[in-house]
């Protein structure tokens, strides 16, 4: 599946679930949060058992200051300490065990991560998802098997893909496109949010290629101070990726 068609996917399932719950200019509320949090969700999948094994370890020796060995047990930049994935959530029938379930699985994200979501302000869409028993629905749409968020592939048993995997590039792209959607129906300029991608890729140039044949060594920092959706760095990262030996790149 393209972005794009992910991207109309994503978009779908907002009349699917939420149309008779929001008015169609507050489904960012809910869609948007959602789609990060079933992206990290995919990327932590695989090596959930093993953070939490850790996480187990760790309690029981009272270890006051667990986060480094968090991030380390689960190879990202962020981890999930609840019990649950999102898949472990589809199956809750009672609202109320359901609310109650989902609201420790997001408790259950890195500080980081809870920044995030605080910015989002979805636990504030909780209590309405939750009285119009469509939680369970949506949590569904973003778990069906025919879309891949997480950015290794789906096989087949026989070790063929079935669906590829979708890296932080497409992932950007898709959540970028899901902004120029949802901001068309509220009448409000994409570029309040997003830098298109083409004047991204100037300035990048312009940056660094008057002076990459001057670098020899060091460490370089990319510092956007007004990051979005990230695609100002992401572009920034393919174009050092281009222009300066690896071991000199840090993000």
């Amino acid at each position: 599946m393209s972005n794009l068609n992910i991207s109309d996917f994503i978009w779908n399932i907002a009349d699917d679930v939420l149309r008779d719950v929001y008015v169609r200019g507050k489904y960012r509320d809910v869609i948007l949060p959602m789609t990060v949090i079933r992206r990290l969700d995919a990327v932590l999948e695989p090596t959930k058992d093993a953070m939490l094994s850790m996480k187990a370890q760790l309690d029981k020796a009272g270890v006051a200051n667990q986060h480094a060995a968090l991030y380390q047990a689960s190879d990202e930049a962020f981890y999930n300490t609840s019990q649950f994935r999102l898949r472990d959530l589809a199956a809750r029938a009672r609202r109320q065990q359901l609310k109650a379930d989902f609201e420790a699985y997001l408790d259950g994200f890195s500080p980081n991560v809870q920044e995030v979501l605080d910015k989002l302000k979805f636990r504030k869409q909780i209590p309405t998802l939750i009285e119009a028993d469509v939680l369970g629905f949506l949590i569904e749409e973003f778990l069906d098997p025919s879309v891949n968020l997480s950015p290794k592939p789906v096989l087949h048993t026989d070790g063929t893909v079935r669906l590829p995997g979708l890296d932080n590039h497409s992932m950007g792209t898709i959540f970028e496109e899901l902004i120029r959607r949802f901001n068309e129906e509220n009448n409000e300029e994409a570029g309040e949010h997003f830098t298109p991608h083409d004047v991204v890729e100037l300035m990048a140039y312009l940056i660094f290629m008057p002076i990459a044949d001057d670098i020899q060594s060091g460490t370089y920092l990319v510092y956007d101070g007004a990051c979005g959706t990230g695609g100002m760095l992401r572009v920034a990262e393919e174009t050092l990726v281009l222009t300066l030996p690896p071991s000199f790149i840090q993000f």
